[in-house]
């Protein structure tokens, strides 16, 4: 009960901060909003191209939104020397992960639905056919990713180079996440059968798990160092 209430508690500490100064969401949203735009502008695609285009579209959109949010995770605990305290305090390692973990998942959710209602406006495709099936997806990539991003934030907040160590480090060990969110995403909504793209979304479950319980274990590590 008690990794639970540590859970609980660093989750509405992040959503209570990001509440007070709109920084992190609003520059993942921004961001997600003008690479959606950019394309949009870029290759102006109607009908069956806009359709192939938008599944890898999007998840450009999402990693590189979430980079953003990550980087942010643990400034407020960076300067104030919390991270210090985090490794002092008496409670379970894994619960502060889980806790900062879920606050970035809730954070990268409002960021993707903003992204795919602009993707829906500019590119004239409606997701609501496809929408269970892009939804479950979404989020067991999502999962992986987030699970990936909390950890190594962490372990790039101890670095000078912090802004380009988490992409460097994150990105090659998130490429199943990705090939994953884009097959699956494309599969979804050109409306094939679930059959057809359900082994991609067993495989961003499977890695999401792998991700989730490995990053659980190693934080206690990251504290450390």
């Amino acid at each position: 009960m008690n990794s639970l209430r540590v859970i609980a508690a660093i989750f509405m500490k992040d959503l209570r901060v990001e509440w007070r100064h709109r920084e992190t969401l609003a520059a993942m949203c921004v961001f997600g909003l003008l690479v959606v735009f950019l394309f949009n502008f870029a290759f102006e695609p109607a009908g069956e191209e806009s359709l192939r285009l938008l599944p890898g579209l999007l998840w450009i959109a999402f990693a590189f939104a979430g980079v953003l949010g990550f980087n942010r995770s643990f400034a407020a605990e960076r300067e104030n020397a919390a991270l210090e305290g985090m490794r002092l305090a008496p409670v379970d390692p894994g619960a502060i992960y889980l806790g900062k973990m879920l606050a970035n998942l809730f954070f990268m959710g409002i960021a993707e639905a903003v992204v795919v209602f602009a993707a829906s406006l500019w590119y004239n495709f409606s997701f609501i056919p496809a929408l269970g099936w892009f939804t479950l997806s979404t989020f067991f990539c999502t999962l992986g990713y987030v699970a990936v991003g909390t950890i190594f934030a962490a372990v790039a907040a101890n670095t000078r180079m912090r802004e380009v160590m988490l992409p460097v480090l994150q990105f090659p060990v998130a490429i199943p996440i990705f090939i994953a969110g884009v097959e699956a995403s494309a599969g979804a909504l050109k409306g094939d059968a679930p059959g057809d793209y359900a082994s991609w979304i067993k495989l961003a479950a499977s890695f999401s798990v792998i991700f989730l319980v490995l990053s659980y274990l190693l934080f206690e590590f990251v504290l450390e160092e």
